[in-house]
């Protein structure tokens, strides 16, 4: 099963070719094109580690909440 994060590194080096050649083919120079591809991919690269950051699921089970309730460490105000 693909999962979003194989899809993004599958679209890393698949954006930064394939924008670069079809701005090249556009007729911008190559010095243009790369940088302007890289912006594309860094909003891949962030989107992916910022929007749909990759976190461990949260159990909302009763003795997780009374285990942090009896903790000696807090102190209440």
């Amino acid at each position: 099963m693909t999962g979003y994060y194989d899809i993004i590194l599958g679209l890393i080096p698949l954006a930064m070719a394939g924008i670069t050649a079809s701005l090249l083919v556009a007729g911008f120079e190559l010095t243009t094109a790369i940088p302007m591809a890289s912006v594309v991919t860094v909003g891949l690269i962030g989107h992916a580690m910022f929007v749909r950051a990759p976190v461990d699921p949260v159990s909302s089970d009763a003795s997780t909440q009374q285990g942090a309730q009896s903790d000696p460490l807090q102190t209440a105000d």
